[in-house]
């Protein structure tokens, strides 16, 4: 078997946005690069989205931006502008066609199935695959979308609904986010936040068919794509080993309140790239300690108060807009944060910390 300089566990978001980001700064040159991955072939499966806060490799691979988002609550809509940071989706299938073509075209680089057909005794190794265990103390992010088109113009595409809220909530947190790509084109799915045993809360195409007929009023329509999801919203065991890094959520790069990943993932990549002739020594790269102190307190207020929690983030969002997108992406100051903390119902917050 054949040894590498560097393998990299898993070829999903976290894996090829490192691959991309050495071999993009020359850093494959004279290194070899193995990367395992089962799938016999990439094609569109998923949608990341995010606050555009820094720039990034793959403003080609954005399928649509906004300036402008709603929030609801029953009977209560927010209407908000992010000009400073417009959000953004990327279409994984531009994602991996792009990186995987530049890939490719290196010869130090090559993609195999299985572990076993590499030699990784004298490799450095950077891994994705997250070792989960399923717990029912553990919450998750699970959700499943329908990308539809609809016969007529419907849609106003300059805004976006980030979270609505006014839906059966099964005492959980749910919650619809739709994003509208044209007039007639819009990504529609549902949102829980919950443990995964809990299998009444997972009949998605139900609670999708209904959602489109009865809150978006769309009676004719038909789907071009799904996807279906689970992020953890949990801490992962990412004790720095001898030769090995671990990388994406396997490596505490999701910021457990909101479950976003992908600029994480970005900043995780341009870390390692500016410190891989030294990677043995270099520092764990992690999120600052204090969204982790934050978000584990959000999280058993939310699990305590599930009915509560339209109304957090409805009121979270009577700060500034830049304020709370800078504290959602990792990018708050102290100020910011005390902002944000103000808005929060202070007792029920109080309760989980003692």
């Amino acid at each position: 078997m054949k040894e590498f300089d560097y393998i990299i566990i898993g070829g999903g978001c976290a894996g090829l946005s490192l691959a991309y980001e050495l071999n993009l700064h020359q850093k494959l040159k004279n290194k070899t690069l193995a990367i395992i991955e089962p799938r016999d072939n990439y094609k569109k499966d998923k949608t990341w989205s995010f606050w555009k806060i820094f720039s990034h490799n793959f403003e080609d691979c954005i399928k649509k931006s906004w300036n402008n988002f709603t929030i609801n609550i029953p009977n209560h809509t927010k209407y908000i502008d992010c000009n400073n940071a417009p959000y953004q989706t990327i279409d994984s299938g531009l994602f991996y066609e792009k990186i995987v073509n530049s890939l490719r075209q290196n010869n130090n680089i090559h993609f195999f199935k299985n572990m076993n057909e590499v030699n990784k005794n004298n490799s450095f190794i950077f891994n994705s695959v997250a070792d989960v265990t399923e717990d029912k103390g553990n919450l998750w992010q699970h959700f499943s979308g329908f990308e539809i088109e609809t016969n007529k113009e419907f849609f106003d595409e300059e805004i976006f609904n980030l979270m609505d809220f006014d839906c059966d909530q099964k005492n959980n947190v749910h919650f619809f986010y739709t994003l509208p790509y044209s007039k007639k084109r819009a990504l529609v799915e549902t949102t829980w936040i919950s443990d995964l045993k809990n299998t009444s809360i997972q009949d998605y195409d139900n609670q999708l068919t209904h959602y489109i007929k009865n809150n978006l009023k769309i009676k004719d329509y038909k789907i071009n794509f799904k996807e279906l999801g689970a992020i953890p919203l949990f801490n992962m065991n990412n004790n720095k080993k001898n030769n090995q890094i671990n990388i994406g959520t396997a490596g505490g790069m999701t910021r457990l309140s909101t479950g976003y990943t992908f600029l994480n993932i970005q900043e995780h990549s341009k870390y390692i790239r500016n410190n891989l002739d030294n990677i043995q020594n270099a520092n764990l790269f992690t999120l600052n300690k204090k969204y982790k102190f934050l978000d584990n307190i959000f999280l058993k207020v939310l699990k305590n108060n599930p009915q509560d929690m339209g109304q957090i983030f409805f009121k979270m969002f009577n700060c500034s807009p830049r304020t709370v997108i800078n504290f959602l992406s990792n990018k708050s100051s102290v100020l910011e944060d005390l902002s944000i903390i103000s808005k929060m119902p202070k007792l029920k917050f109080l309760k989980e910390i003692f």
